[in-house]
């Protein structure tokens, strides 16, 4: 088994982890858009908006990381009496395993960054906060759940966007705090004094925040042990240097720096990568894995953070596939649950791509199955095929099917270069799926009527179409079965 593989052996520790994460919240919010002129007014793009998101963003990205891995969380931050602190609350609330310690300051604005995108390329960032440092009030309840929250936590995150929670003096507090009871601590920084981070275990500035700190450069492995070295002197404990495409390097004192590879299979999007990082670290870390090995994980879990679109979690079966990407064969691969499915629609849609939908149980798969496949795919630049599950067939084709298991079925579906990603689903039909996905086009095989195919209601209301695909004459699965049964 490669080291990788070997590390998925603390992945199932990570439902009994509790962490405590108390930072600054923030809400990111992407437009997306086409630009077809410039403005009359000035030599500017004029975008027309087609969709806006909005996600967590800051330490609410660390939140859903931690969340998405599967371990639970309490989250202390400071939000405003707004629209964009009323919607990440929202959002909070609809995460698993989260407990929410916010705490609402009337009159201070939620920090909000808005992206303008137009297919990758971002054109324009709007950012409204307020970093000036908090009450008395605000402090003492951050302080007061804060306390209470650390008697059942294994490990507390830090996470600093220097949006005026942690300031040096409230740092300091929280982290010796955490010695006072025990529990570990890690911290990513904004500041440029790395000195107010002294005493926790590790601290994760990227290149940039370890440049500045120290004004040193830190181009290569030599230059950045070297200016890891002068702060470690400072405050202790370990550095672990973000790097974008060069991967991470981790330094302690006393031992020679290890230099970890980047894992991104495509770098798609560098948007809360760090978040991603400083999340698995702490998971792990607080499952039991030591330094190193923690390390190594955040750094599978940031690579596949950078291929996705905009703030991206990873999610824990997305860090075991990587993990076990040496025994994963590439069909295994396209078989997908829904929340991975539409990050990797989103990251379609982003490069332009239209995407293709059609559904099924394949229970046998036949040349009229290959036929309308092809067909389908050849209609779009994507194909995601929606497959019932082996629950849904029964209830739909009788006891004695399927003849094939979910698994089976989705991975010979996946097999073939036409189909781009497999769903599964639970329902008698796939409306839920049709709605999440919003394919460009609906195919179904030309024995139905476009008024008979299932969510053709749904895909017309935004200006997608519907394809009949011709069907291949005598192949049919329930005949075939029948044949066998004789």
């Amino acid at each position: 088994m490669s080291e990788l593989g070997q590390l998925a052996t603390y992945l199932p520790r990570f439902k009994d982890v509790r962490i405590v994460c108390v930072g600054d919240v923030m809400l990111d919010r992407f437009i997306y858009g086409e630009v077809e002129r410039v403005s009359p007014e000035a030599p500017i793009p004029v975008v027309r908006v087609l969709r806006e998101t909005a996600m967590l963003g800051g330490a609410g990205n660390v939140v859903r990381n931690v969340a998405a891995l599967g371990a639970q969380i309490s989250f202390i931050a400071v939000i405003g009496d707004d629209e964009a602190g009323h919607l990440a609350t929202r959002q909070i609330g609809e995460l698993e395993h989260v407990y929410s310690g916010l705490v609402v300051v009337p009159g201070r604005i939620t920090t909000t960054k808005t992206r303008y995108l137009v297919g990758t390329q971002q054109l324009l960032r709007a950012d409204r906060e307020n970093t000036t440092a908090l009450d008395d009030n605000a402090r003492a309840q951050i302080l007061n759940t804060f306390e209470a929250e650390l008697t059942d936590a294994n490990l507390v995150i830090l996470s600093d966007y220097a949006k005026g929670v942690l300031d040096p003096e409230m740092l300091q507090y929280l982290i010796k705090t955490c010695h006072a009871a025990g529990k570990p601590v890690i911290a990513d920084p904004k500041s440029h004094d790395f000195t107010r981070y002294s005493g926790v275990q590790v601290l994760t500035p990227n290149t940039r925040e370890l440049s500045a700190a120290t004004g040193m450069p830190c181009r290569d492995d030599a230059t950045i042990e070297t200016a890891a070295q002068t702060v470690l002197a400072q405050v202790g404990g370990a550095i672990l240097v973000t790097r974008a495409q060069a991967g991470m390097s981790l330094i302690e004192s006393g031992k020679p720096g290890r230099h970890i590879a980047a894992r991104a299979p495509e770098v798609f999007d560098e948007s809360g990568a760090g978040d991603t990082c400083l999340a698995t670290l702490g998971v792990a870390l607080a499952a039991g894995a030591p330094l190193e090995d923690a390390a190594v994980l955040a750094n599978a879990s940031s690579g596949l953070a950078v291929s996705k679109a905009g703030t991206a979690v990873v999610y824990l079966d997305d860090l075991a596939g990587v993990l076990h990407a040496a025994d994963l064969q590439g069909a295994e691969a396209k078989v997908r649950n829904l929340p991975r499915a539409l990050e990797t629609v989103a990251k379609w849609r982003a490069l332009g791509k239209s995407i293709g939908f059609t559904n099924g149980c394949f229970d046998l798969v036949h040349p009229g199955h290959v036929s309308l496949l092809r067909q389908a795919r050849d209609a779009c630049d994507r194909l995601v095929v929606g497959l019932n599950t082996d629950a849904s067939v029964k209830r739909l084709k009788g006891e004695g099917r399927p003849v094939q298991s979910e698994m089976a079925r989705a991975i010979v579906l996946a097999s073939l270069a036409s189909v781009d990603m497999v769903v599964l689903f639970d329902d008698d039909t796939p409306v839920r799926l049709i709605e999440a996905i919003r394919p460009d086009v609906l195919v179904k095989g030309a024995d139905y009527t476009i008024e008979k195919v299932v969510g053709h209601e749904i895909v017309n209301s935004y200006g997608g179409r519907i394809l009949l695909a011709k069907l291949e004459d005598g192949f049919s699965t329930t005949n075939t079965i029948a044949r066998m049964a004789r």
